[in-house]
Parts: C-alpha cells; sequence; structure tokens
C-alpha cells in the first residue's frame, strides 16, 4: 500500500508526513506530490518517493497518483475559482490513476456554513463522492495557529478585539489534525465517513481569561460590532484584501459555524485532542522566547 499527501512542504502536509512515519509508515510507501521538489529534500534524505505535480497540470496530478492506494487532498489555495479548479483536477486525476482512497481536509458543518470558504469545501466533496472512490472527509475546525498575531497583540498590551460574541470555536493546533489524518491514512476502516474534527469549543472570553493568566495581567475583552472590528484591523495595518474574509470569520464564528461537539479527534486520536490552554501556553512561550 501506499499513501500520497499533497502539499507535503505547507504547514498542515509536513506534519502529516511526520505523523506517518511516526506511526511506522516505511519511508518508501511515504509519496508527496509537490510543485518544487527542491524544496522537498528533507524528504528525499528520508527515504520518501517525491513526485513533481501542480495543481493547474491535469496530467502532472494523473502521473503523480500513479500507483498510489490512499490519497490525502489537501485543500490548496488561491481564490475560490482557482482552489476549485486546483481540487477538480486533482480528484479527476485520482479517478483516472486508479486511486482507491480520498481523504480530504474539508472545514467544519459545510453545507450550512456562512464562511466564504465553506463553498470551495461543499464543492470538492461533492466531486470526490460522484467519482465513487471511497472517501473520508476531514472537516477540520479552527486552526489555534490562527490566532497567533491576536495573541501577540496582547503580549503587547492591547485588548482582544472581536465581533464574535459569545460565538464558540472548536480551536486545535495542526499536529492534532495532522495526526488524524495520519490515523485514516494509514489503516483502512474509514471509507466513506465524515468526521467533524474539533476541540471543546470555546469563546474568545475564554481565550483572553486563559491568556491573563499566562501573562500574569488581565486581559480585557471588546465586545464590538462589525464595522469596528473591520476598523481595528485598518489600524493593525490588515492588507484590504484580507479585511471581508476576517470579519466573515468573525460573523461565521458568531452565528455558530465553528460551534461543534464532536468526539471524532479524541477518537482517532486515541487520547483527548490538546486543549486551547495547552496551545496558548505553547503559543505565548515561543513568542516570548523570540
Amino acid at each position: 500500500m501506499k499513501i500520497l499527501v499533497t502539499g507535503a512542504t505547507g504547514m498542515l502536509g509536513s506534519k502529516v508526513v511526520e505523523a506517518l512515519l511516526k506511526k511506522g509508515v516505511p519511508p518508501e510507501s511515504i509519496a508527496v506530490a509537490v510543485r518544487n521538489p527542491e524544496k522537498a529534500e528533507d524528504f528525499i534524505l528520508q527515504g520518501i518517493d517525491v513526485r513533481q505535480a501542480d495543481y493547474e497540470d491535469p496530467l502532472s496530478l494523473e502521473q503523480a497518483f500513479t500507483g498510489i492506494h490512499r490519497l490525502l487532498l489537501i485543500s490548496s489555495q488561491g481564490d475560490d475559482d482557482q482552489r476549485i479548479l486546483h481540487h477538480k483536477n486533482a480528484v479527476f486525476a485520482a479517478k483516472a490513476a486508479g486511486i482507491n482512497f480520498i481523504a480530504y481536509t474539508s472545514i467544519s458543518k459545510p453545507e450550512n456554513s456562512h464562511l466564504s470558504i465553506s463553498h470551495v469545501h461543499r464543492v470538492t466533496e461533492q466531486l470526490i463522492h460522484e467519482t465513487g472512490i471511497p472517501y473520508a472527509f476531514l472537516r477540520n475546525n479552527w486552526y489555534i495557529e490562527n490566532e497567533i498575531g491576536l495573541v501577540e497583540t496582547i503580549l503587547a498590551g492591547e485588548p482582544l478585539v472581536t465581533s464574535a460574541g459569545n460565538g464558540r470555536v472548536g480551536w486545535v493546533p495542526r499536529v492534532d489534525y495532522a495526526e488524524a489524518a495520519a490515523v485514516i491514512l494509514a489503516a483502512g476502516g474509514h471509507e466513506n465517513n465524515i468526521y467533524e474534527l474539533s476541540g471543546t469549543p470555546q469563546t474568545y472570553t475564554d481565550m483572553a481569561q486563559i491568556l491573563s493568566s499566562l501573562a500574569d495581567k488581565e486581559v480585557p475583552v471588546l465586545q464590538v460590532d462589525d464595522g469596528a472590528y473591520r476598523q481595528s484591523l485598518i489600524d493593525h495595518n490588515t492588507p484590504e484584501g484580507y479585511l471581508d474574509f476576517y470579519v466573515g470569520i468573525q460573523q461565521a464564528i458568531r452565528q455558530g459555524d465553528l460551534d461543534v461537539e464532536s468526539e471524532d479527534l479524541p477518537h482517532l486520536l486515541n487520547r483527548p485532542a490538546i486543549t486551547l490552554q495547552e496551545s496558548l501556553t505553547e503559543i505565548v512561550h515561543k513568542l516570548k522566547e523570540h
């Protein structure tokens, strides 16, 4: 059995490969598809099969997927149209290459989510479903790493500004999502399953309380409307092209789109997911080191 991970030089993909190796999957049973093989020398040195592929080149994808049994399709980068094209090319290439299992990194509750990026995941899940290839949809909640910039501003003495209200998020670090993906790739029994992968849902107020303890000072929470939140982003030099996206995240959280009560992640990991307290402790420690 040979496993291939797309986007393997990225922040999630590299951790999936690491998790597969830790689980005892032999390096020769792991392949990675990367656009620039010169960036994958570490994989080559470990005996991993490095294959060149470009999401915009269907033939390169089909060639990279040849001889592969189980595929992890990590969602690509770009605008919605680009990402859908990339995923469509990858899914059709998987079908043409005879892959017999696809795991795809999706997002929480894409059917009803207000997040702008949920459309990409809805379309991709449907594309995979229509191929008839057995699948697992890994509906990852929000990465705690997405909040590192926020933690930095708080450590610098600023309040936590949010327009998410009492909306809850199942923050988990990438390493847990990566390990869950590795579990699914390394063994059968996950065909045609949907996993809602989430930590214990908590609010930004909960985050502020944890950070207050870690910083040994009170972290005030400013609950604002979306307009004031947007202005806060502008004041912190957020590029204009990202403003709608970041405001949209707050809106989606407020509407419950990342409020997921699920035991899927600890079940796959065979242990509790890393908690928000543990994640923030590590982030604060690393930021203080620098």
